[in-house]
Parts: structure tokens; sequence; C-alpha cells
């Protein structure tokens, strides 16, 4: 098991996205267990600088999160997403699978090709499976790289409606005079989503 750990951890170490404990099983030697290896190692980067975590159904090694400060150079993000891609990406972590058009009726307002195409190419959302519905819509769904940004497990590890109104984020009330729009919003807005739209009681 010893010599198990080591591989794993070598390969984690050496993957820049996170992998599967399938594709572990197929470049270890037959007749390994890297599951068990995973949890051996996991146990043992435990209070570490670095920590062996799971991103989705995949595992990585990341630095710890009380030292991410230590990174902040090497993680600061330069590409601002618009107001309507933040809503639009809300909605999809929240309420996955998700149709363009029921993005557009939790926002009130149509989602236009280029907010969508952003996403994609971020990877930070992909296509899911096509509902069961007439026309068959494409649904969209958060990737693993959505959730390694944002350190989550998965996407049920998101603040709920308490955690978002404790730090600020959501008002109680909308504000005053909110009138729905119906056009498409200019991609380049970039102040704070209307956050009391997308998440109403």
């Amino acid at each position: 098991m010893g010599d198990q750990e080591r591989m794993v951890e070598a390969i984690l170490f050496a993957s820049a996205e996170p992998v599967t404990v399938r594709e572990l099983q197929e470049r270890m030697p037959h007749g390994c267990d890297p599951a068990e290896a995973l949890a051996y190692l996991r146990k043992r980067y435990e209070g570490r600088g670095v920590q062996v975590v799971r991103v989705g159904d995949a595992w990585a090694i990341r630095t710890a999160p009380d030292l991410g400060f230590l990174m902040q150079k090497e993680t600061v993000e330069t590409r601002k997403l618009s107001r309507a891609a933040i809503e639009t990406l809300a909605i999809i972590a929240y309420h996955q699978p998700v149709t363009r058009g029921e993005i557009e009726e939790i926002r009130g307002v149509s989602v236009s090709r280029g907010t969508v195409d952003q996403l994609l190419e971020m990877g930070w959302i992909r296509f899911g499976r096509r509902k069961m519905t007439p026309g068959r819509p494409v649904t969209f769904v958060v990737t693993e790289e959505f959730l390694d940004h944002f350190g989550l497990e998965s996407a049920r590890d998101l603040p709920g409606l308490k955690e978002l109104r404790a730090a600020g984020l959501l008002d109680n009330r909308p504000p005053p005079g909110l009138v729905p729009l119906t056009d498409p919003e200019p991609e380049d807005e970039e102040e704070a989503p209307g956050q009391s739209e997308l998440f109403e009681d």
C-alpha cells in the first residue's frame, strides 16, 4: 500500500487537472487499489501545506485553504465577468441542469449567445443532457473546473440563502422601483448582479 500511495501521489502532483479513480487505475499496475491508496494519502496530508481534495468525481492536490493568501499573486483573476455572465453562471450552478429558456425565465431577460459562449470558453459550464420535453432543449451544468476554482467538492456545497443573506450578498426584498426587463442586457456590464432577482423565497 505504501508503494501505491507513492504512485497516486506522483500522478496527482504531475497532473494539472483533477484525476478520477478510473484514470488512476488505468495508469497503475494491475491489481492496485487507487481508491484505498487515496484514502490513506488524504489522511497523511491532513494538516499539511497541501491537501488531497475531491473535485466532483476526481481528485487533486491543492494548497490548504488557510494558506491561500500566499498564492494571491499567482491566482489573481484578470478577466472580469459581465453582470449577465455572473447571473447566468449563478442560475446554472443553483438550478442545474437548466435550459436556456429556464435561465431566461429566472432572470427575466434574454440570454445572449455571447454570455453562454464566454462561460463555455472559460470551462466553467458545459452542455448537459437534453431535456425530455418538446424540442428536447439542451441543458447546462457547471464543470469540475468551476468546482475546483471555488474550492467546492460538489454543487451541493454552494452557500444557501441563509449564508448568502448573512454575507450581505442578498437583500430580503427587491430594490424599490425594480421593473423586469425584456431586452438582452449589454455584454459589457460589470456591476454586481441583482441577486435578489435570482434567489426569491
